[in-house]
């Protein structure tokens, strides 16, 4: 029984002593700078203290991704994708000032030249965190989904793709403008589709006067009751907006359900115009003036 003890305290001995101080020996390998208090050591165990970290802080937020997208859409989870790798990276940097402190860095020197760096980059680069930050507001509030249609500085466009720094969308003449987030922040954005997908459009004309109104109105309603891609419901309804100074002013206002193509449903209503106009014998005037000669006296 007491050779039993004490061969179980040379096994012990044995371990504690060769095994687990040769790993501790390994782990101390490593490359030493400086000396004393401001010396520094970059270990064998530090670099897999290091590695571990960032697995387990990927692990963590992969988890978290998983949890917060489960009942989104697949358009919504490719959007929230750059969130999370400016999040992960972020993660990542704190991870290894909290490595580095725990290992005995002084990490005060590093943090004293981050925010230094950080004051740097943010005068160069301040454009480039207002557009991540305007990308984080369109992603978070949802105030911009991929397939809206926006028109901004006059251009017309269909959201193709969000991203963290710019916004992708594609033109009616398919070209493709890549548009800095910030600018959905400074800038009036206007969205036809943010409500509902439907949008109303209208189209103007003027008709000579002394020309039965009431007609008008019937053969607009004609035109844009049979265009292609005008809906049925809500119905069109006509307008007599004006006494104008050559024209009597109509419009004829109708339901779209894709505003991308209202160029092209606006000139068919106004080929179809035009035609039941000349069946008509209703005129569209151009511009007229009447000028008057006075004769003076001598």
């Amino acid at each position: 029984m007491f050779q039993e003890e004490k061969v179980s305290e040379k096994i012990e001995k044995v371990v504690k002593d060769d095994i687990w101080g040769s790993i501790q020996d390994f782990l101390q390998l490593g490359v030493h700078f400086g000396e004393g208090e401001k010396q520094v050591n970059i270990t064998i165990g530090l670099l897999l203290l290091v590695i571990i970290s960032f697995f387990i802080a990927s692990f963590i937020l992969k988890g978290i991704r998983k949890l917060y997208t489960r009942k989104m859409q697949e358009t919504d989870k490719r959007k929230f994708i750059s969130v999370f790798k400016f999040i992960k990276y972020v993660t990542y940097i704190v991870v290894v000032f909290v490595v580095l402190s725990v290992a005995g860095f002084n990490i005060t020197p590093f943090l004293a030249a981050s925010a230094a760096l950080l004051v740097g980059l943010g005068l160069a680069l301040q454009d480039i965190f207002k557009d991540v930050i305007g990308g984080i507001f369109i992603i978070l509030d949802k105030s911009l989904l991929v397939g809206d249609i926006i028109e901004l500085n006059g251009k017309v466009g269909r959201v193709i793709d969000i991203k963290l720094r710019t916004t992708r969308a594609i033109t009616r003449d398919d070209k493709i403008i890549i548009i800095p987030n910030n600018k959905f922040i400074t800038d009036t954005i206007y969205n036809y589709t943010q409500n509902h997908r439907t949008t109303r459009e209208f189209v103007k004309v003027g008709v000579a006067y002394g020309s039965d109104t009431n007609l008008v109105k019937d053969l607009l309603l004609q035109s844009a009751t049979k265009q292609k891609g005008v809906l049925k419901s809500p119905k069109p309804f006509v307008l007599f907006e004006d006494f104008g100074d050559s024209a009597l002013i109509f419009s004829v206002h109708f339901y779209i359900g894709d505003s991308f193509v209202d160029p092209r449903i606006k000139s068919e209503m106004r080929f179809r115009i035009d035609q039941l106009f000349r069946e008509n014998q209703i005129t569209i005037p151009f511009p007229q003036r009447d000028v008057h000669l006075f004769q003076t006296k001598k």
